[in-house]
């Protein structure tokens, strides 16, 4: 009777302490929220923009580390068809891992022209390489000469 007594105005006299408890229980649950939830929403959400992203002509790689081009859509099945150098192979969307490169950047850069490139006639590539040329056999004939002496 005694041990009866004592859990009832243990229980009593530990009520502050029980808040304490709760608050600590609430404090887990923000963290796990903060540092697994939420994270992971983000990257579904920037998966999910990838995907409605992507156009024929893209290259991406598949969660199987699989390199490809993009062939085709369908939206309806949710699957993509990939060109693997002239294989065509047929994956569930959510397969694709990432994207490498998007066909409009791919475009971008076939429009625009490099800066440092200069046109040179066929005349100034075999001008400028017959000097090098000359200087590479006097080299030679200087080194054989050096090792008959």
């Amino acid at each position: 009777m005694n041990s009866l007594t004592f859990g009832i105005l243990g229980a009593a006299s530990a009520g502050a302490s029980s808040y304490s408890g709760i608050i600590l229980i609430l404090l887990m649950i923000a963290l796990m929220y903060f540092f697994m939830i939420r994270p992971q929403q983000k990257q579904r959400k920037q998966h999910q923009d990838m995907m409605s992203s992507l156009h024929p002509g893209d290259e991406v790689v598949t969660i199987g580390r699989l390199h490809g081009k993009i062939d085709s859509i369908n939206k309806t099945d949710r699957t993509v068809t990939l060109d693997c150098e002239g294989i065509y192979l047929t994956f569930d969307m959510v397969a694709i891992a990432r994207v490498v490169k998007t066909s409009d950047s791919k475009a971008d850069n076939d429009s625009q022209p490099a800066a440092s490139a200069t046109p040179v006639s066929a005349a100034d590539q075999v001008a400028s390489a017959e000097p090098a040329a000359d200087s590479a056999a006097d080299s030679t004939a200087d080194s054989a000469a050096d090792q008959e002496k």
